[in-house]
């Protein structure tokens, strides 16, 4: 099933909170909507789901007109943050929910509801309660119960956003193989970079109701479309800098950079390529180590670089944090791999 947005608009009283808003999700495709909060990406959600209604634009499921369509007849899935089981009903019953509403054969819901339990992986619990199950567990039945009556779309707002860090990685993983399973089209809500990155097959990166950027997370990681992609996607090191002939000057610092034309603006570095060296090197920049911080991946090293005028952040692996050894206060050398200019910065 492809949805297709086109020009919606949507406001509650004097707040916009989606601008001229067109997309496109391919069938069987994974797309997350990633933005801060008030970006528009659940308001898009929820027009999708039929839970509000736009008040310019179109949405199409396979070519039909959404607006034309209850909540109900679009049949599809939609998966809360705070799950939303019925306390009162057992596992079994909360997945069979969708399907004795419609009133199905007996023998299809038994079917059905012992078919999701084993793909969410959670065969031999449908007789607990909710209150009997991990949080984790409580989202896959959530989840399950979706999936109950065969939804032709799966939309899912922060569905991991009330779990604890480990929990969410693994659940990350675990949707991720479950889509590769099903190939359900699905439009997944999430503030969480990592978590977009690591599901998604393409990434829609909004703010203030409005796209800033759409593609797969290694393109929008790289090759982000402007100033606000770039913060956005993680940690940046930021430069007020003037530029002149395809150079930029930070304090006393001369980088080359892909910028046409003079005048001032921004320079932009990830951590991860800030190089760092004990010995000098041309155009080495010296800086002294402020903080060395133990991450998941690697180190965190926070410069002071007096030539730069200013802090900055290094990410470097475990290799190379054991071959630098690196202490509070030692004297270093930098350079800067990659910098990054956007015209609007300017």
């Amino acid at each position: 099933m492809t949805i297709s947005v086109r020009n919606i608009t949507k406001r509650f009283g004097t707040f916009t909170a989606l601008n001229n808003v067109s997309l496109d999700v391919p069938s069987g495709e994974l797309v997350a909507l990633l933005g801060p909060s008030g970006s528009g990406k659940t308001s898009l959600l929820r027009i999708l789901s039929g839970l509000e209604q736009p008040d310019q634009g179109t949405a199409f499921l396979d070519g039909t007109d959404l607006g034309s369509q209850s909540a109900r007849q679009r049949n599809v899935g939609l998966v809360f943050q705070h799950y939303a089981l019925f306390r009162h009903l057992d596992v079994f019953e909360n997945v069979a929910f969708a399907l004795r509403v419609r009133k199905r054969p007996e023998s299809e819901v038994q079917t059905r509801v012992k078919e999701l339990l084993q793909l969410v992986q959670l065969e031999g619990l449908g007789r607990r309660m909710p209150s009997q199950l991990s949080g984790g567990q409580r989202q896959r039945i959530a989840l399950a119960r979706a999936l109950a009556a065969r939804p032709r779309v799966l939309l899912l707002d922060e569905p991991f956003g009330a779990l604890d860090a480990q929990v969410r990685a693994e659940l990350r993983g675990w949707l991720r193989r479950l889509h590769d399973e099903i190939h359900l089209t699905t439009v997944f809500v999430t503030h969480d970079q990592d978590e977009a990155f690591e599901v998604a097959d393409r990434v829609v990166v909004m703010d203030h109701g409005k796209i800033e950027q759409v593609g797969s997370p290694t393109e929008v990681f790289e090759h982000p479309a402007n100033d606000f992609v770039m913060r956005f996607l993680g940690h940046v090191n930021v430069f007020e800098a003037s530029f002149e002939a395809g150079r930029a000057r930070v304090g006393e610092v001369f980088v080359d950079v892909d910028r046409p034309g003079d005048g001032h603006g921004r320079l932009y570095v990830r951590p991860h390529e800030v190089d760092i060296a004990r010995s000098s090197s041309k155009d080495a920049i010296a800086a002294r180590v402020l903080r060395v911080t133990p991450l998941g991946a690697g180190l965190k090293i926070e410069l002071r670089a007096p030539a730069l005028g200013s802090n900055l952040r290094a990410d470097i692996d475990w290799d190379r944090g054991t071959a630098l050894a690196l202490r509070d206060g030692d004297d270093v050398f930098l350079s800067l791999r990659r910098a990054r200019v956007f015209a609007q910065a300017a």
